[in-house]
């Protein structure tokens, strides 16, 4: 039986016009709490790296530079076009979904919000798992989309209202994608089945004022989706009147809850 194709394709298109802002506010938002989960002991100089789901590329260059001219990353994407190797930069396009890991000795791998939008997730993190050299880390980081997205301040109720009113549309769109909007709380435990240890996870989120970078994650998302939230029942008039929200100063809501699972591969006795 023919598969829909919405329930395997990536939801979020590195090629669309919106994909530059897209990664902008994630790397803004998320690359200070990344670089904080894999530097040392975690990374370090010499190390050979998996960069996942690389996207614009600021993790994979980060790693770069921590492991120096001794060690490798390898960043790989479904669309490398944001991407550029340079020195101990390897890029390469690759899914890991339908293709196997390109090594079986890495230090660390690293995905971030990749594995929650692919419903092959449980599998494809233990191949990632079982890609660890020896002593080697994987370190996967989502978002907790079933967590409240809670509006601190707004201009009236019927402002707040249309905020939750289109965003619940953009998660049943995920879901529709083949996303699993729960699936961050269920990574320590995989992590843990799988082998590893020193499993550990931390969450984050924080307010984000209309007109911030981070508000802007949400107007650019539901530009990215519009065709799929006004075949749901969001009118443009909704989705002009949510984007005017986000740029509005006294509107402010917290931002997805982001969960940070890694885990260790044993070392060899």
């Amino acid at each position: 039986m023919p598969t829909d194709i919405r329930d395997t394709e990536y939801t979020f298109d590195n090629g669309s016009p919106e994909a530059v802002p897209q990664l902008r506010a994630l790397e803004s938002f998320l690359d200070p709490i990344t670089a904080a989960r894999i530097g040392a002991p975690v990374l370090a100089p010499g190390r050979v790296c998996w960069e996942i789901g690389a996207g614009g590329g600021s993790v994979a260059r980060s790693m770069a530079e921590a492991v120096g001219p001794a060690g490798r990353v390898l960043a790989t994407d479904i669309d490398v076009a944001h991407l550029a190797p340079a020195g101990n930069l390897d890029v390469r396009r690759h899914d890991v979904r339908s293709e196997p890991p390109p090594g079986d000795a890495f230090d660390l791998i690293h995905a971030r919000l990749v594995l929650l939008h692919l419903p092959e997730r449980r599998r494809v993190l233990a191949s990632l798992a079982g890609a660890l050299a020896p002593g080697g880390w994987l370190v996967v980081e989502e978002f907790d989309c079933t967590a409240p997205l809670r509006v601190l301040t707004a201009p009236s109720d019927d402002a707040a209202k249309l905020f939750t009113h289109v965003t619940d549309a953009m998660l049943d769109v995920l879901q529709s994608h083949g996303a699993d909007l729960a699936w961050a709380q269920d990574v320590h435990a995989h992590l843990a089945s799988a082998g590893l240890i020193e499993v550990d996870t931390v969450t984050h989120s924080e307010s984000w004022p209309g007109g911030s970078l981070g508000a802007s994650l949400y107007a650019t998302n539901s530009r990215q989706l519009a065709p799929e939230l006004i075949e749901a029942g969001v009118s443009p008039g909704q989705l002009e009147a949510f984007r005017r929200l986000l740029r509005d100063p006294g509107f402010v809501v917290m931002s997805y809850q982001f969960v940070s699972t890694r885990g260790r591969r044993p070392a060899r006795r």
